[in-house]
């Protein structure tokens, strides 16, 4: 078995720029709690990046001062990949200038119990709130607001201020392991939590915590969710073969996406909203049309594929985790091979990898720039995302997709290789 098919030379594909790693503090932990990084997020401003890295605790750092540590700038020492910069997060503001007032802080939230999921969430001061009673609200209207959610062991969801770290809220009725959390992007601080009781609700923080919704139809443990960028469609994957969308308006299933051979464990939108990205303990990441629910790209882990039934049984190539850059062009994956892959989604094989032992989780920055993975150890390790300038025709078509569904698409008194570029159906 191989990481790649015969017609790919490994020695051929580029490797991934290592730009640093966060380091967790050596003492002890607590067994009961654990080390591992299950997720690490980036917050939607930019401004900080957080990940759970065990011993109960999500440390929050200003992304700025991670890449200054990184010495990532123009003309700033070590910028080389064989001398990647390394920053523990054990008393990592000893010795270092105080930030000023209104600076981005670093923060130890300590949750009280195993962090599995973690999400930022960002209020726009514009829109309406869907709060009845606005006088009971916790947070500040008229504001920026940005809050960072916590799905813990012990099946409770923690909200927390990221600027002062403080606690806001505490969630209290899902009844085993809250999995995954996602945010709608629209900043209307809906949230959406994944659990291993079977089911995903949905929150409406500006309510003060109010549960909106149950949405039932798992057999089994739900992985992870992720919205549409305009907040429409919620897609959830879990201990099943299925990968479920979800209308979010009305609350109701929309339909169901059959193609993998084994559990589901992460998924993501493009993001213009017209692919989905789900990876798989199948060996695969699929990417999806999924207003058509047709099968556009599979990415292969292992050569020569497994037949459907070996790929429903365990091997060293499970996918753990699947992100889409922020360009729309490159997705990465984080398997079980010891291997970070960087795609373009206009390729079959990887554009770059990189080393990595034991990852968990991956995510890109706000800006696209870096791509951040978590460890079983705790630790968190970035990557430069591979460069290349985007064609005006991709940009185009990214524009017309946000406003756009494919069969939209399909109406449109285009030619046929104009209208096959602009469903994705070329790549």
């Amino acid at each position: 078995m191989a990481s790649f098919p015969d017609s790919v030379n490994e020695n051929d594909i580029g490797k991934a720029k290592f730009i640093g790693e966060l380091l967790v503090p050596v003492a002890p932990f607590d067994q009961k709690s654990g080390r591992e990084a299950w997720t690490v997020a980036f917050a939607p401003n930019g401004s900080y990046v957080a990940w759970s890295q065990g011993h109960r605790t999500v440390r929050l750092i200003p992304w700025t001062k991670c890449l200054k540590n990184f010495s990532m700038g123009h003309g700033g020492e070590g910028t080389n990949a064989s001398s990647p910069r390394h920053l523990s997060c054990q008393n990592s503001n000893r010795g270092q200038v105080i930030p000023a007032a209104g600076e981005p802080r670093e923060h130890t939230i300590d949750c009280g119990d195993i962090v599995w999921g973690l999400a930022f969430g960002s209020s726009v001061p514009e829109k309406q709130s869907r709060c009845v009673n606005i006088e009971w609200h916790r947070f500040k209207f008229g504001q920026d607001q940005l809050l960072l959610a916590t799905g813990l062991n012990n099946s409770r969801i923690k909200i927390w201020d990221v600027y002062t770290g403080k606690l806001l809220l505490n969630l209290m009725d899902h009844t085993d392991i809250v999995r995954d959390l996602t945010f709608a992007p629209d900043g209307s601080l809906m949230l959406v939590s994944a659990s291993r009781d079977k089911t995903l609700r949905v929150w409406d923080l500006k309510d003060d915590g109010n549960m909106v919704k149950v949405l039932r139809g798992h057999h089994n443990w739900v992985y992870c969710s992720a919205f549409s960028p305009d907040s429409s469609i919620l897609c959830s994957v879990g201990a099943g073969k299925a990968v479920f969308l979800w209308n979010m308006d009305k609350y109701k299933l929309i339909r169901k996406l059959e193609g993998h051979h084994n559990d589901v464990v992460s998924c993501e939108f493009s993001p213009d909203g017209a692919l989905l990205a789900t990876a798989s303990y199948d060996t695969r990441v699929i990417v999806w049309d999924h207003h058509k629910a047709t099968i556009l790209l599979e990415l292969g882990h292992l050569f020569p594929p497994p037949s459907p039934i070996f790929a429903g049984g365990a091997n060293d190539r499970w996918v753990r985790s699947v992100s889409f850059c922020p360009d729309g062009r490159h997705i990465a994956s984080i398997t079980d091979d010891r291997l970070v892959r960087f795609w373009s989604i206009e390729e079959r094989a990887p554009q770059a990898i990189a080393s990595l032992s034991n990852g968990l989780c991956c995510a890109f920055s706000a800006e696209g720039s870096v791509l951040a993975a978590g460890t079983r150890d705790g630790s968190v390790h970035f990557w430069e995302c591979p460069r290349s300038v985007a064609s005006l025709q991709h940009m185009s078509r990214m524009a017309l997709r946000r406003v756009m569904t494919t069969q939209q698409v399909e109406t449109l008194a285009i030619p046929t290789p104009l209208r096959d570029y602009l469903t994705y159906k070329v790549i």
